[in-house]
């Protein structure tokens, strides 16, 4: 028996929606001046959602879908809730915590991202534990493993979320949002030194 180190595909997918579970009580602990803090959250939801969004478009609902017809309908319920978040989540990386709306946006993508989850994890895990032997969640296990490492990291909602489409699309978009993360590091950076630089200076 081929063994596969790891967690299987469920296991995985459910540990990340936990990881993201987190992050949404966090922003609803944080209070309502608490911008910065609500900013640095909402980062951390749009790379993990974006990751997780792409390993599940490449790798689990094409495997559902190839299993059997009648997850068909579940699988393209899926996708469009997918395609909805992702707008939002587009949306949300050009505003400010300040904005009149950022917190209505934040608490239905909150709301319509749990929903999504629990018909993942109560409707379709099953049906995928049921029809698939452990070796082979274990190696789709692995293989959205090495996928999140080539997974785009911000929202792209206008490209492809099917086979062949998208398998392309994320690793073009992941080279892309690298270059993005890399310049606004870097801004940060130069935000951080000049501030410092600027602050007056204590007397010795």
């Amino acid at each position: 028996m081929v063994t596969f180190p790891g967690m299987d595909a469920i296991k995985l997918l459910k540990q990340d929606h936990r990881n993201v579970e987190r992050l949404f009580k966090a922003y609803e602990r944080a209070g309502e001046r608490a911008n910065k803090q609500k900013a640095q959250i909402v980062e951390q939801v749009i790379r993990e959602l974006s990751i997780h969004a792409s390993i599940e478009e490449q790798l689990l609902y094409p495997a559902a879908r190839k299993l059997s017809d009648t997850l068909d309908a579940q699988v393209l319920e899926a996708l469009e809730e997918h395609h909805l978040a992702k707008a939002t989540l587009a949306e949300l990386e050009e505003m400010s915590p300040k904005d009149e709306r950022f917190d209505a946006k934040v608490s239905v993508l909150i709301e319509n991202v749990r929903h999504h989850v629990e018909e993942e994890e109560e409707e379709l895990f099953p049906q995928l534990r049921k029809r698939m032997d452990p070796e082979a969640l274990a190696a789709l296990g692995e293989a959205m493993e090495r996928a999140k490492k080539f997974a785009p990291t911000h929202p792209h909602p206008m490209a492809p979320d099917t086979p062949p489409g998208n398998v392309v699309s994320d690793v073009l978009a992941k080279i892309l949002d690298t270059g993005r993360d890399v310049v606004r590091g870097t801004a940060r950076s130069a935000r951080r030194a000049l501030t410092a630089h600027l602050s007056p200076r204590r007397s010795r």
